[in-house]
């Protein structure tokens, strides 16, 4: 896929997971990679400063926490983070439905002749 057309997807992407409750990256990369039947793969080198990028526009805030013996760093939504993904998505749909309308559904356009 074009990494153009992945401009801000992939932060929209984590958003919405983190948005589910507390979560660490890898379990994040793990369910965009399951939601989207593998289609989005995050690797460390992509999720991580992504996530450092969100934490810096306040967006999710982290903690640390131990499990199982382990030290993982958990991500959470911010007031600001529901507010973006929701403005994410709204964009989204919009882009989508635009270019939804040029590509079209399969069915054959009615042209209506000029006045």
């Amino acid at each position: 896929m074009d990494s153009r057309l992945l401009s801000g997807a992939v932060e929209m992407l984590m958003l919405e997971v983190i948005s589910h409750g507390r979560t660490y990256g890898y379990e994040i990369s793990q369910t965009v990679d399951s939601r989207s039947n593998g289609y989005f793969s995050l690797k460390e080198g992509s999720l991580y400063p992504a996530l450092h990028r969100l934490e810096q526009q306040k967006l999710v805030k982290s903690s640390w926490h131990e499990v199982e013996g382990r030290r993982r760093k958990y991500y959470e939504l911010t007031s600001a983070g529901i507010k973006a993904l929701d403005a994410k998505k709204q964009e989204w749909q919009a882009f989508a439905s635009g270019i939804q309308g040029v590509l079209g559904d399969g069915q054959s356009a009615t042209v209506v002749p000029a006045v």
